[in-house]
C-alpha cells in the first residue's frame, strides 16, 4: 500500500528546515515567566510525516532535547503525532484539525497534570503559520473551571 501525500500533508512540508527559538513559558500561576532558546531541525519523511528534533537550554541550566512527529491520517481524516522530551517519561499522542484559513493546526493531547501529581489534564498546542515565514506554538491547559489557559509561547525564526 502506498499512500500519495494529500493538500493536508504538503501543509506540514512548510515546516521542513532548520530553525531556531525563544520560548516564554510559565512554571505555575504564582511563578514568574521564563525564557529558553534553542534550535530545531524537521525533516520529511517521504511527504507523509515530519520529525522534529529540537534541542534547547532549560532555565536554571542544563539542555533538554525533545522530538515531535506529525502525520494526517486519511483514514481517520485528523492529523496525527506524538512528542517525547528527555524531561519527562511520558508519550504525548496528538489528534489535530486544521483551521478554516489552513494558518493553524490544533493539536489536543491528554498527559500529567502539571498542577495536580498524578492527575492527568488535557493539553492544546496550536502551531500557526505567520505570513513573514516565522511560526508560533501556543500551549494551552484546561483548567477545572473548563477555560484553557495559556502557559507557553514558542517563536520559532529560520536560519
Amino acid at each position: 500500500m502506498k499512500t500519495e501525500p494529500q493538500d493536508e500533508h504538503r501543509w506540514l512540508n512548510q515546516l521542513v528546515g532548520a530553525w531556531t527559538y525563544e520560548a516564554d513559558f510559565s512554571m505555575g500561576p504564582d511563578q514568574p515567566r521564563q525564557r529558553s532558546t534553542g534550535v530545531e531541525q524537521v525533516r520529511s519523511v517521504n511527504g507523509l510525516w515530519v520529525i522534529s528534533e529540537a534541542e534547547g537550554e532549560m532555565p536554571g541550566g542544563g539542555m533538554a532535547t525533545s522530538i515531535m512527529t506529525l502525520g494526517y491520517d486519511t483514514v481517520r481524516q485528523h492529523y496525527v503525532g506524538t512528542f517525547i522530551s528527555s524531561m519527562m517519561a511520558y508519550l504525548w499522542v496528538y489528534k489535530g484539525i486544521m483551521d478554516s484559513t489552513a494558518t493553524a493546526l490544533t493539536l489536543e493531547a491528554e498527559g500529567p497534570s502539571f498542577t495536580k501529581e498524578g492527575k492527568m489534564a488535557k493539553y492544546r498546542d496550536i502551531v500557526s503559520l505567520k505570513t513573514d515565514g516565522t511560526r508560533l506554538l501556543t500551549s494551552f491547559g484546561l483548567g477545572d473551571d473548563g477555560r484553557w489557559r495559556e502557559f507557553m509561547t514558542i517563536n520559532y525564526r529560520r536560519y
